[in-house]
C-alpha cells in the first residue's frame, strides 16, 4: 500500500533516482517497520529540498540521534 506520492516530489525537485534511492533508504533505518512514517518522512524531505528549506545533501547525512 503506498500512502503519499513521494516520487511526483522528488521529480520536481530534481532529486535523480539513484539520489531517491539513496534516501529511502537513509529514512527506511529510522522507520522500518512503518509504511506511513517511512513515506511521510520521505515525502517531508523532498518538499524541503524542493521548496529549497534544504539541499540534498544535508538530507542525505546520517542523523546520529536515530542511531541511538
Amino acid at each position: 500500500m503506498r500512502y503519499f506520492d513521494y516520487e511526483s516530489v522528488a521529480r520536481e525537485a530534481g532529486i535523480t533516482g539513484p539520489q531517491l534511492e539513496e534516501l529511502r533508504g537513509l529514512i527506511k533505518q529510522e522507520f522500518p517497520k512503518d509504511q506511513m512514517m517511512y513515506e511521510l518522512h520521505l515525502l517531508r524531505a523532498c518538499m524541503a529540498i524542493r521548496k529549497g528549506v534544504s539541499s540534498l545533501e544535508e538530507a542525505l547525512k546520517p542523523d546520529p540521534a536515530a542511531r541511538t
